[in-house]
């Protein structure tokens, strides 16, 4: 088996939500949040992402494609795509795109089922939602769909 892991990125504004997988590959672990104070200030966030690669031995990114409901672009799919060049070009990874529809409601809806109080919840909404995105990736993996 690899030791290499797949990591997790949810892409938001002012935030990056980050999970990793076991060397398995198997399951997905929230490991942190990526904060900026600007949209367009990505020099930390990518430099933080390298290292996070760097120190667990990632071989792969998979990074949530926020399209809309009825599977239409919008303008954060454009930001998305951009960040996406932007982390390849720093990691010299590959990033895959994983739909992410519906993975803040169920990074809410768990954070609602464990008790974390609604003024709380946003703290841990993007590293919840990146470790969805990233465990939606593994399983599919699992199952020969990727």
């Amino acid at each position: 088996m690899s030791e290499n892991r797949i990591l997790g990125l949810d892409f938001g504004s002012k935030t990056c939500g980050v999970a990793i997988s076991d060397p398995l590959l198997l399951t997905a672990q929230g490991l942190e949040i990526i904060r900026r104070e600007k949209p367009g200030k990505l020099r930390t966030t990518l430099a933080r992402i390298k290292e996070l690669c760097d120190e667990y031995q990632v071989e792969k990114i998979v990074l949530g494609n926020p399209k809309n409901m009825n599977n239409t672009e919008g303008d954060r799919v454009e930001k998305t795509l951009a960040f996406k060049e932007e982390v390849e070009k720093r990691t010299g990874l590959p990033v895959v795109l994983v739909d992410e529809r519906l993975t803040t409601v169920m990074a809410d809806n768990t954070m609602m089922e464990l008790g974390i109080r609604r003024e709380n919840r946003k703290e841990y909404v993007d590293e919840i939602a990146a470790m969805f995105i990233l465990q939606s990736y593994l399983d599919a993996r699992a199952n020969g769909q990727v």
